[in-house]
């Protein structure tokens, strides 16, 4: 008899607590996705109100849009828009959320 293998019951016992391991924590990573993307897009609007900031302190007024601060090299344009999808926009001098 050959003892150097698994069995059958071996195997099944491995992937049935491989699948509850998984079952487990693959919720857990779509919650901690969707909590990342909201930190990330918040942190895009200090960005955006520190560029708004600047911009005044240059021109003396703020500006009228996102645009504005892409042009004049405050903003990359990658930087108008969460990595969510979400664009941004400037509302009473600060940058909101859409």
């Amino acid at each position: 008899m050959n003892d150097k293998g698994f069995t059958l019951l071996e195997m099944v016992v491995v992937v049935i607590i491989i699948s509850i391991l998984l079952l487990l924590t693959i919720p857990n990573v779509s919650k901690v996705i969707s909590s990342v993307d909201s930190k990330a897009c918040q942190a895009m609007t200090k960005v955006a109100d520190a560029a708004i900031v600047q911009f005044q302190l240059d021109y003396g007024s703020p500006p009228n849009s996102l645009t504005d601060l892409v042009n004049g090299g405050y903003l990359e344009e990658d930087q108008t828009k969460c990595s969510s999808g979400q664009t941004l926009s400037i509302v009473d001098g600060h940058c909101v959320i859409n």
